[in-house]
């Protein structure tokens, strides 16, 4: 098991190019770390979703359907008068911003007017969060996800270990697909075991088996033994951390 104690992108082996972001438990948070600290390596980061999503604090967003410039917002000069997110606070290098079609009535935004791999042309890095949890930190997909743009390069699969140790209908998002997958009732409990076995079923149906696997919220857990038997069930290396 690898925890992160420094760089994270290096961590996840986040080469440049289109990441798309699925799972539960932290994908949000994700998108918005690995964005400024990309950012302050230098990058031209870019964050979306290819489902909805709600804004990331902290990070200016763009709603237009303009065709976006590779740097649409350097760092040292305020996207906005007076502003104080975190992005303008000091941060010298690379841009950001995060760009979709806004849903005034939700507050979310949906997938970029224009397609991520034109858009990962003149973007050093596109992070698009490409599912969907209802904020609960486990899930199971449905037939129609997780929505993996053409050209995606990495792939990193975020488990909330929040959820283990749970009842599969409190943890879950899904729970009835869920237990398709592992063979247990609504009721029982979100073991590491199953939650592994219900994410090895995922990764051999969807064919993303070269997934990056990493399990957010490990300070969360009662039993930090629990990290252990999730990684020697799901048989693949992990990166456990607690993303702020």
């Amino acid at each position: 098991m690898e925890t992160v104690s420094g760089n994270l992108a290096s961590t996840l082996r986040i080469e440049p190019g289109i990441t798309a972001i699925i799972g539960s438990g932290g994908k949000s948070t994700l998108l918005k770390t690995l964005g400024l600290e990309l950012m302050r390596a230098g990058g031209r980061v870019l964050l979306c979703t290819t489902t909805r999503m709600f804004p990331v604090a902290g990070v200016p967003w763009d709603g237009s359907s303009r065709r976006l410039d590779a740097a649409p917002w350097k760092p040292g000069a305020s996207h906005a008068l007076g502003c104080t997110c975190e992005a303008c606070a000091g941060l010298v290098r690379g841009s950001i911003c995060q760009t979709g079609v806004l849903d005034p009535q939700t507050g979310k935004f949906s997938s970029p007017a224009e397609p991520l791999d034109q858009l990962a042309q003149r973007f050093d890095y596109v992070l698009a969060e490409a599912d969907g949890s209802k904020r609960l930190p486990l899930k199971a997909h449905a037939t129609w996800e997780p929505v993996i743009p053409s050209g995606t390069v990495n792939i990193v699969w975020i488990v909330g270990a929040s959820g283990l140790g749970k009842p599969i209908n409190e943890a879950v998002h899904r729970p009835e697909l869920f237990c398709e997958r592992c063979g247990c009732e609504l009721t029982d409990i979100a073991t590491p075991e199953r939650v592994a076995q219900a994410l090895n079923a995922e990764m051999q149906a969807l064919g993303l088996c070269t997934a990056r696997v990493m399990l957010n919220q490990v300070d969360t857990l009662s039993d930090p033994t629990m990290a252990d038997r999730f990684e020697a069930a799901l048989d693949r290396p992990i990166v456990a951390t607690s993303l702020k």
